[in-house]
Parts: structure tokens; sequence; C-alpha cells
């Protein structure tokens, strides 16, 4: 007879390796390049220091 298997764990086993894969579909699907996020990071670090600039004093 072989070892008992506990069913939950294969379910949550394979749950898990389904959300893994739509997972590494996404990343390649609405991920962004390295040089892309530098970009936006610069951007907005910009708009930080613009709208910093014009504040008024009170």
């Amino acid at each position: 007879m072989s070892a008992p298997i506990n069913l939950n764990k294969v379910k949550k086993e394979r749950n898990r390796a389904s959300r893994k894969a739509r997972a590494d579909e996404n990343a390649v699907q609405f991920g962004q390049k390295k040089d892309q996020k530098e970009v936006l990071k610069e951007r907005l670090a910009k708009i930080a220091r613009n709208l910093e600039a014009h504040k008024r004093e009170t």
C-alpha cells in the first residue's frame, strides 16, 4: 500500500503554481524595463522639485 497524501497540500501547490504562472505572464505583459523606471523616477523627482520651488512662504 502506498503512503497517504494530503489532498489539501496538493491543491495548494497546484494553486501556487498557477498563480506563479499568471504572475510571470503579467510581468511580461505589464512590466517595465529598468531604464523606463529610471526615466519615470527622474521625471517624478523633477516635478517634485518644481512644485517645492513654487510653494509660498507662509
